[in-house]
């Protein structure tokens, strides 16, 4: 079954389905800057396009979403092969333990802190 089926009812009811299905899987990157970008680039797209009020160019731009919606499911599934430590920003703690005290540090290139 395509993503063009998944799409049902009227060009509004389409398009918020796509929105919240673009919004829903940009959130399963594994990566923040990765998951954040898309997030924002999907509010940016739906909002300059909010004008549009011609029917073949709003199934256009649906028909556009759907591709890229399809990427972005792949480029999940690429993404949740590459455990990668949470940024400070994300919360919680990051890096690996070390020794009996506790502390945490990170693993660079060159070797450990």
């Amino acid at each position: 079954m395509s993503l063009a089926n998944t799409l049902k009812g009227d060009l509004p009811q389409q398009a918020r389905s796509l929105y919240r299905q673009l919004l829903r899987t940009g959130s399963e990157f594994q990566a923040y800057n990765f998951r954040e970008y898309a997030k924002r680039r999907t509010r940016d797209a739906f909002r300059e396009s909010k004008g549009v009020e011609d029917p073949r160019q709003i199934q256009g731009l649906i028909q556009k979403g759907l591709k890229e919606l399809e990427a972005m499911k792949r480029q999940t599934i690429v993404s949740k092969f590459y455990q990668i430590d949470r940024l400070v920003v994300e919360g919680g703690k990051s890096g690996k333990q070390k020794g009996n005290s506790g502390e945490r540090t990170r693993q660079k290139d060159t070797g450990w802190d």
